[in-house]
C-alpha cells in the first residue's frame, strides 16, 4: 500500500470512528428528551388531578411509588408527631436557602374515610410542610411554624422517596428526605412508607403555616437541539475527513510514478575525437591505481583547444 493510500485509510477511519462516537452521543441525548418529556407529562397530568385516598396508589407502607404517580395529590386522615419535626438542610428554594420542614404524620385512616374500616392505622408518613429561611447568622436555631394538634385530614403530593445520606448533620437535622433517617433524627418509631409527601392543604388549618413549596420545573431543556447537533457532527465530520482522503488519493495520482532520470552531457568531440570535457561537464573520477600523472596547469578551455590542435596535427600526419 503505498503511503497516500495508507493516509486516505487513516482519514477514513478516523471520520468513521468520530461518526459513531458522535451518533451514539446524539443517541444519549435523545434518550434524556424523551425521559423529560414522559416526566413533564406525568407532572401536567397529575398536577391538576383531583386528590385520591393514600391507600388507592399506596395500598401498603412497603409498596413502591410508580413514576406514573408522582405528584399526585392524596389525602389521609391522621395527626402529626410535632415532638419528631426535623429539618432538611441543604434545599434552596428558587435560588433561596432554606430549610425544609419535615413532620412525621401518624395514619389513622389510609381511606380518608372512604373504606368500612380505617387502613394503614399506626403507620407513619412524612410530610415535607414547606419551607423556613435559616438564621440571620445561618445558625441552625431555627423554630419553623408548629404543624396542627389533633386529628387532621391531610391534602399533599406524592413524592419518591430519596436514598439516604452519608453525610453529618447536627442534631434534629438531615441531609436527605430518606423516611428511615427522618423518623431516626425525629426519634418516632414505626413502619414508614418507600415515599414521602408535600404537603398541599390541611383540614383543619393553622396559621402561619411554612412557605410554599415551588412547583416543578416543566422545561424540557436542550436535550433535543443536543441530539440534532451531534448527529450534524457525525455527518460533517464523515465528509469532510472522506474528502480529505480523497484529496490525499487524487494528489498521489497526479505526482508521476518515477523521476526521469537527468540527461547524461553528451561529450564534445572534434573529427571524430573526444575533447576534454569542460568546465560544464563532469570529470570522470581518476581511479585508484591510477598513476600520479602530473596536472598541467591552465583552464578546461585551454585543454579543450590543446586537444583540439593534436587532432588536426593527427591527422596532418595521416595524409
Amino acid at each position: 500500500m503505498s503511503p497516500a493510500a495508507r493516509r486516505a485509510t487513516g482519514l477514513v477511519l478516523v471520520g468513521v470512528v468520530l461518526a459513531v462516537v458522535c451518533t451514539f452521543l446524539g443517541f444519549w441525548q435523545w434518550g434524556r428528551h424523551v425521559w423529560r418529556d414522559g416526566a413533564i407529562a406525568v407532572v401536567e397530568t397529575n398536577w391538576s388531578a383531583d386528590p385520591v385516598p393514600l391507600d388507592t396508589v399506596l395500598p401498603s407502607p412497603d409498596a413502591p411509588l410508580t413514576d406514573d404517580d408522582l405528584w399526585q395529590r392524596v389525602t389521609v386522615v391522621g395527626h402529626y408527631e410535632t415532638d419528631g419535626t426535623v429539618l432538611l438542610r441543604n434545599r434552596p428554594v428558587n435560588g433561596t436557602p432554606a430549610y425544609h420542614v419535615l413532620v412525621p404524620f401518624v395514619v389513622e385512616d389510609a381511606s380518608a374515610g372512604t373504606a368500612a374500616d380505617p387502613t394503614q392505622v399506626g403507620s407513619v408518613l412524612v410530610v415535607d410542610r414547606g419551607w423556613v429561611p435559616p438564621g440571620s447568622d445561618g445558625s441552625v436555631d431555627v423554630t419553623p411554624p408548629a404543624a396542627p394538634e389533633g386529628t387532621i385530614t391531610l391534602t399533599a403530593r406524592l413524592r419518591h422517596d430519596e436514598p439516604a445520606s452519608n453525610r453529618n448533620a447536627p442534631a434534629g437535622q438531615v441531609q436527605a428526605i430518606s423516611a428511615e433517617q427522618v423518623l431516626a433524627a425525629g426519634g418516632v418509631e414505626g413502619d414508614t412508607y418507600e415515599a414521602y409527601v408535600a404537603m398541599t392543604a390541611e383540614d383543619p388549618s393553622v396559621d402561619p403555616v411554612p412557605g410554599t413549596l415551588a412547583a416543578p420545573s416543566t422545561d424540557p431543556g436542550s436535550h433535543l437541539s443536543y441530539a440534532f447537533q451531534w448527529w450534524t457532527f457525525a455527518l460533517g465530520g464523515l465528509v469532510a475527513f472522506s474528502l480529505g482522503a480523497r484529496r490525499e488519493l487524487q494528489d498521489a495520482r497526479a505526482e508521476p510514478d518515477v523521476e526521469a532520470p537527468e540527461p547524461e552531457p553528451t561529450p564534445l568531440t572534434a573529427g571524430g575525437v573526444e575533447l576534454w570535457p569542460t568546465r560544464d561537464a563532469p570529470r570522470p573520477r581518476r581511479a585508484a591505481t591510477a598513476p600520479d600523472v602530473p596536472r598541467r596547469r591552465g583552464g578546461r578551455d585551454e585543454d579543450a583547444e590543446d586537444a583540439l590542435i593534436d587532432a588536426q596535427l593527427g591527422e596532418q600526419d595521416g595524409r
